[in-house]
């Protein structure tokens, strides 16, 4: 790891006060047109001694906004500390953990993965505009039927019709026939231009998609073609427990991607993160927004800086070695819960890489699945699969109660 290191408490305290010290002091400052103040103290403690161990508090009381990407062109200099520690972050997730080449990446701290799929595929539709003048029908969304949500709620804003890929029911993997057949039936009534949503870990199965087999497929039929990654659940687990993963950003056929650091890596809610290579994220750019110093190229436009700092925080606090040790606990108690069911029996699907395990629900009753709060594949309809996510919280006492009711279940 090149820039993935582990700070003292004492550093990141120090780091984090000159980051605040080179953001704009509403209580002493002559700025007169920032639409933004510091947190109101007629309503929020803004002041104590606690203050002193608690660099969080001190960045959400001091409000900066990082508006902007900050990987590009200029930013508002009034909140060039959190906007730097930013910056370290994206290059940490671009370079460390995604293998990209030096200041050959673009990325911002969003407000969650949602925003992040929503954000490729509207800098893939204008990038299709610009350089084929591509129409809105001419274009199609690639994803698989367990990709997130999110995927619609892109497909319905841009205007861009999405597509679901079927998967084999077990092993979740993408079925290559009903693709390939797809995409030809797709190309034979007008659609040339294609936008793939690829997943690392999806919600319900933490299932794995192999980017390459759209790549193939697409290259096969001649057809231009961008893949994102949704890695918002996998992120922060998948390539430090998969070394061998070519998921990233040296694999050719990748142009962006998406991670959550408040799934993982327990951030306040609101803590996304896209990363896309150079020369892509500059087809979002809103030339309107003049009042702004820098480019405007994100979907919110502003942004907490104390959500940007608070991801920082929880990277340099661990370090790499230290993640791998937490990320490893979490897959060690994956791996005796999975050995449980295997005792009783019981079918489920789970990635070797990751801490989701989803059980075929016919193996458990919904009163026991209320009583543990496992997650059901669909609230409405027929449920096949009842998921369990082995968080921080989640552990083997937590578990084995669980299994000694399924056992007499």
């Amino acid at each position: 790891m090149k820039y993935w290191k582990k700070y003292s408490k004492e550093k990141l305290i120090a780091r984090i006060d000159e980051a605040l010290a080179s953001t704009i002091d509403f209580q002493n400052s002559k700025h007169l047109g920032y639409p933004v103040s510091k947190l109101d103290e007629n309503v929020f403690n803004t002041s104590g001694a606690f203050l002193k161990d608690s660099p969080l508090l001190k960045s959400f009381i001091s409000n900066p906004n990082n508006i902007g990407c900050h990987t590009l062109g200029k930013s508002e200099p009034a909140f060039k500390g959190s906007q730097e520690l930013e910056k370290e972050v994206i290059k940490v997730l671009a370079v460390d953990i995604f293998k990209a080449k030096e200041n050959e990446y673009d990325g911002y701290i969003a407000t969650g993965g949602t925003e992040a799929n929503i954000q490729a595929l509207w800098i893939y539709r204008n990038l299709y505009k610009k350089e084929f003048n591509a129409t809105l029908d001419e274009m199609v969304i690639l994803s698989s039927i367990d990709t997130h949500y999110s995927v619609n709620k892109g497909s319905n804003l841009l205007s861009v019709d999405n597509v679901q890929i079927p998967v084999d029911f077990n092993t979740r993997e993408l079925i290559t026939e009903e693709l390939d057949q797809i995409v030809s039936n797709l190309i034979a009534n007008g659609k040339k231009y294609f936008m793939v949503i690829s997943n690392m870990a999806t919600t319900m199965f933490g299932s794995v998609d192999n980017p390459d087999v759209y790549a193939e497929i697409l290259t096969k039929h001649k057809v231009p073609f961008k893949i994102h990654v949704d890695g918002a659940f996998g992120g922060f687990i998948y390539p430090i427990s998969n070394r061998k993963s070519t998921i990233n950003f040296e694999n050719p056929n990748l142009s962006s991607i998406t991670i959550d650091a408040h799934k993982m890596l327990q951030a306040p809610y609101g803590t996304g993160v896209f990363l896309c290579r150079k020369n892509l994220i500059e087809n979002v750019l809103t030339k309107e927004a003049q009042y702004v110093d820098g480019m405007d190229l994100t979907i919110v436009g502003s942004r907490s800086g104390a959500n940007a700092i608070a991801v920082w925080m929880i990277l340099f606090s661990y370090g790499y070695y230290g993640w791998f040790e937490k990320i490893n606990t979490l897959l060690l108690r994956t791996e005796w819960f999975c050995n449980q069911l295997d005792d009783l029996g019981i079918e489920y699907y789970r990635n070797e890489f990751m801490n989701i395990v989803t059980l075929k629900s016919a193996y458990v009753p919904e009163d026991l699945a209320k009583k543990f709060g496992v997650v059901p594949q669909t609230h409405e309809g027929d449920n096949h699969w009842y998921k369990v996510i082995m968080m921080d919280h989640v552990e083997i006492d937590d578990l084995l109660k669980f299994i000694n009711e399924l056992k007499v279940s």
